[in-house]
């Protein structure tokens, strides 16, 4: 046998797919999910149906708005594992309450952008301690936004946090309630939304096209095609004309089917999420936004250096722009009166130097009447007391009598 050949055989390279197979079934798998969207679009009610157990449960609506007042949104993390054919898959939901349910919603995505952020953070923490058997893997793998199904277009809040969870996930959108809009209505809609995804460069997950094999090529042309996905949520059975029980919404002008591609695209994007591009959602999130996060990161900050937390904190941000304009009234207001007060004193200034020059002008004169005065009688036998007494009940010090004393000579 030449030293470039091997037997008919082979060595057993050809093995290594499936050893790998059997080292990821032991392991099993972790999935981050995360949903996007106002109140009432049925996310709930989606994952539920896309994974076909409860993974939430439902929320009392009639407590819907019970906390308007806290005006935050939060972070639920619901956490479950599922199994199928021998296969483990850890799956974490995060949801995001409290997300456009405001009048003013400004920064409301902050929590959401900045939980994203934190869990990049996290794991490359771990990475860099000694020891990194038992990492905790947060990562969002991909990020459902729910579009209220309008028929106008995206609305400014959509746009704003559609650009940044683009730039830091995998964002799939999705129109909630399709059966609300009517079929022509609906294309509409989507061709709105994708014009406004190109016109604002809002980065959308593209799921891999090409493929060895030309079916799967179709079915990846053919997922992409229908984003943004119209779905409709329910995990209600219902009956249909033929007599088959089918996830869906009875109406009376008929059966909206969850799993009816001639309804929604329910199977179309439980297709990319699950059952097809699932190891490319993980594997984006690793290769490409982990790592521009840590890129980013490792340009501006030293090696095990802590990041630097914002001090703002959206929570108390309305009431901290409150509190600064009530503040910024006040001072106004005392510079006002000071200002008025520094008036009063200038003007009172003015009034008392005025009179203190007055009160000079007249003594000058006194003076000048009184030399007039000794000049005239110095050769008289009379000599001039003159007595200065102090009023203290007046303002100034008058001249109050001016005597005329006979001079006596000693004759001797």
């Amino acid at each position: 046998m030449s030293p470039g050949t091997t037997s008919t055989n082979g060595i057993g390279i050809a093995n290594l797919p499936n050893q790998r197979h059997k080292i990821v079934a032991k392991r099993g798998t972790n999935f981050t999910l995360m949903v996007v969207g106002e109140s009432g679009l049925g996310k709930t009610t989606f994952i539920n149906t896309l994974f076909t157990t409860t993974i939430k449960e439902k929320k009392n609506q009639a407590r819907r708005h019970a906390k308007q007042t806290d005006k935050t949104v939060e972070i639920e993390i619901t956490k479950a594992e599922l199994e199928e054919k021998m296969f483990n898959v850890k799956l974490t939901v995060i949801d995001t309450p409290g997300f456009g349910d405001y009048v003013n919603n400004r920064d409301s995505w902050l929590p959401i952008v900045e939980f994203i952020d934190d869990q990049h953070e996290s794991y490359m923490r771990q990475e860099q301690q000694p020891h990194r058997k038992e990492k905790l893997d947060m990562r969002v793998h991909a990020c459902l936004y729910f579009i209220r199904p309008t028929g106008h277009t995206l609305k400014p809040l959509d746009i704003e946090i559609m650009k940044r969870l683009g730039s830091r996930v995998n964002l799939i959108p999705v129109i909630a309630k399709a059966d609300t809009l009517t079929p022509k209505d609906l294309e509409t809609f989507k061709r709105r939304v994708r014009e406004v995804i190109a016109a604002q460069n809002i980065q959308v997950y593209q799921c891999p096209i090409e493929s060895d094999d030309e079916t799967s090529t179709k079915r990846n042309i053919n997922i992409m095609a229908a984003m943004p996905f119209a779905i409709i949520g329910s995990d209600e059975d219902v009956i249909t004309p033929n007599g088959n029980k089918v996830k869906g919404r009875q109406y009376s002008w008929g059966i909206a089917e969850v799993e009816n591609e001639e309804h929604c695209d329910f199977k179309k994007l439980r297709s990319l999420i699950v059952r097809t591009h699932m190891l490319d959602l993980v594997s984006t999130t690793e290769e490409k936004h982990y790592e521009n996060y840590r890129q980013a990161q490792m340009e501006t900050r030293k090696f095990g250096e802590p990041k630097q937390k914002k001090l703002d904190n959206p929570k108390f941000k309305e009431e901290e722009e409150t509190l600064r304009k009530r503040f910024t009234e006040q001072v106004k207001q005392e510079e006002n009166r000071f200002r008025q007060w520094e008036q009063h004193l200038i003007a009172e200034r003015d009034r008392l130097n005025k009179d203190l020059e007055a009160e000079h002008s007249h003594i000058k004169n006194l003076e000048s009447e009184l030399e007039q005065i000794q000049t005239a009688m110095s050769n008289s036998n009379y000599t001039i007391v003159i007595s200065l007494e102090d009023n203290h009940t007046a303002e100034n010090n008058e001249v109050k009598n001016i005597l005329l004393i006979r001079r006596t000579d000693s004759v001797r």
